[in-house]
Protein backbone atom coordinates (compact mmCIF):
# COMPACT_ATOMS: atom_id res chain seq x y z
CA UNK A 1 0.00 0.00 0.00
CA UNK A 2 0.75 3.62 -1.11
CA UNK A 3 2.84 5.55 1.94
CA UNK A 4 0.08 8.57 1.70
CA UNK A 5 -2.74 6.06 1.97
CA UNK A 6 -2.20 4.12 5.19
CA UNK A 7 -3.01 7.18 7.47
CA UNK A 8 -6.23 7.22 5.45
CA UNK A 9 -6.64 3.57 6.32
CA UNK A 10 -5.80 3.26 9.53
CA UNK A 11 -8.18 6.18 10.46
CA UNK A 12 -10.91 4.59 8.57
CA UNK A 13 -10.27 1.56 10.45
CA UNK A 14 -10.64 2.81 13.77
CA UNK A 15 -13.99 4.37 12.61
CA UNK A 16 -14.85 1.07 11.30
CA UNK A 17 -13.74 -0.45 14.48
CA UNK A 18 -16.34 1.99 16.79
CA UNK A 19 -19.12 1.06 14.51
CA UNK A 20 -18.87 -2.59 15.02
CA UNK A 21 -18.20 -2.57 18.72
CA UNK A 22 -20.01 -4.79 21.38
CA UNK A 23 -21.49 -1.86 23.09
CA UNK A 24 -20.63 -3.43 26.38
CA UNK A 25 -20.43 -1.23 29.20
CA UNK A 26 -17.03 -0.94 29.90
CA UNK A 27 -15.81 -0.01 26.35
CA UNK A 28 -17.57 3.38 26.77
CA UNK A 29 -15.05 4.29 29.53
CA UNK A 30 -11.86 3.54 27.86
CA UNK A 31 -11.82 1.51 24.37
CA UNK A 32 -14.13 3.57 22.12
CA UNK A 33 -12.91 7.68 23.29
CA UNK A 34 -9.09 6.14 22.34
CA UNK A 35 -10.75 4.46 19.02
CA UNK A 36 -12.43 7.72 18.16
CA UNK A 37 -9.12 9.72 19.43
CA UNK A 38 -6.61 7.66 17.00
CA UNK A 39 -9.34 8.24 14.32
CA UNK A 40 -9.64 11.87 14.78
CA UNK A 41 -6.13 12.45 15.12
CA UNK A 42 -5.11 9.95 12.14
CA UNK A 43 -7.98 11.49 9.80
CA UNK A 44 -6.44 15.30 10.63
CA UNK A 45 -2.80 14.07 9.75
CA UNK A 46 -4.19 12.63 6.51
CA UNK A 47 -6.07 15.61 5.71
CA UNK A 48 -2.90 17.75 6.74
CA UNK A 49 -0.44 15.83 4.46
CA UNK A 50 -3.07 15.49 1.62
CA UNK A 51 -2.94 19.24 1.57
CA UNK A 52 0.91 19.48 1.58
CA UNK A 53 1.13 17.14 -1.24
CA UNK A 54 -1.83 18.96 -3.49
CA UNK A 55 -0.20 22.12 -2.56
CA UNK A 56 3.48 20.67 -3.70
CA UNK A 57 2.30 19.06 -6.85
CA UNK A 58 0.27 22.11 -7.42
CA UNK A 59 3.51 24.37 -6.92
CA UNK A 60 5.35 22.31 -9.57
CA UNK A 61 3.45 21.81 -12.18
CA UNK A 62 2.30 25.40 -12.39
CA UNK A 63 6.53 26.60 -11.60
CA UNK A 64 5.77 29.61 -14.29
CA UNK A 65 2.02 30.46 -13.02
CA UNK A 66 2.83 31.20 -9.47
CA UNK A 67 0.32 34.34 -9.61
CA UNK A 68 -2.69 31.71 -9.83
CA UNK A 69 -1.45 28.86 -7.75
CA UNK A 70 -1.04 30.70 -4.62
CA UNK A 71 -5.06 31.66 -4.72
CA UNK A 72 -5.81 28.36 -5.16
CA UNK A 73 -4.07 27.12 -2.18
CA UNK A 74 -5.34 29.62 -0.32
CA UNK A 75 -8.79 28.57 -1.17
CA UNK A 76 -7.91 24.55 -1.06
CA UNK A 77 -7.16 25.13 2.09
CA UNK A 78 -10.54 26.98 3.51
CA UNK A 79 -12.69 23.92 4.21
CA UNK A 80 -9.87 22.16 5.60
CA UNK A 81 -9.54 24.72 7.75
CA UNK A 82 -12.89 24.56 8.71
CA UNK A 83 -13.33 21.29 9.45
CA UNK A 84 -10.03 21.21 11.59
CA UNK A 85 -11.63 23.90 13.58
CA UNK A 86 -14.74 22.36 13.90
CA UNK A 87 -13.68 18.57 14.88
CA UNK A 88 -10.79 19.75 17.14
CA UNK A 89 -12.36 20.76 19.71
CA UNK A 90 -14.18 16.95 19.95
CA UNK A 91 -10.75 15.78 20.06
CA UNK A 92 -9.36 17.55 22.90
CA UNK A 93 -12.91 17.21 25.10
CA UNK A 94 -12.53 13.41 24.62
CA UNK A 95 -8.96 13.41 25.37
CA UNK A 96 -9.19 15.23 29.21
CA UNK A 97 -12.57 13.08 29.59
CA UNK A 98 -10.52 9.85 28.69
CA UNK A 99 -7.32 10.14 30.13
CA UNK A 100 -7.12 13.31 32.06
CA UNK A 101 -8.59 13.60 35.61
CA UNK A 102 -12.08 11.74 36.51
CA UNK A 103 -14.40 12.96 39.12
CA UNK A 104 -13.18 10.71 42.05
CA UNK A 105 -9.91 11.62 41.22
CA UNK A 106 -9.71 15.69 41.98
CA UNK A 107 -8.19 17.38 44.30
CA UNK A 108 -11.09 19.44 46.64
CA UNK A 109 -10.43 21.74 49.55
CA UNK A 110 -11.40 20.93 52.59
CA UNK A 111 -14.80 21.91 53.28
CA UNK A 112 -13.79 22.88 56.90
Amino acid sequence: MDEKYSHFVYGVMMFLGILTSRYAEEDFLKSLPTKMIIGLATLFFAITTMMIAFSAALLIMQSGNSWIVIPIICLAIVPVTLFIIAQFRLLVDMSMSTYGAGILDRKMKPWL
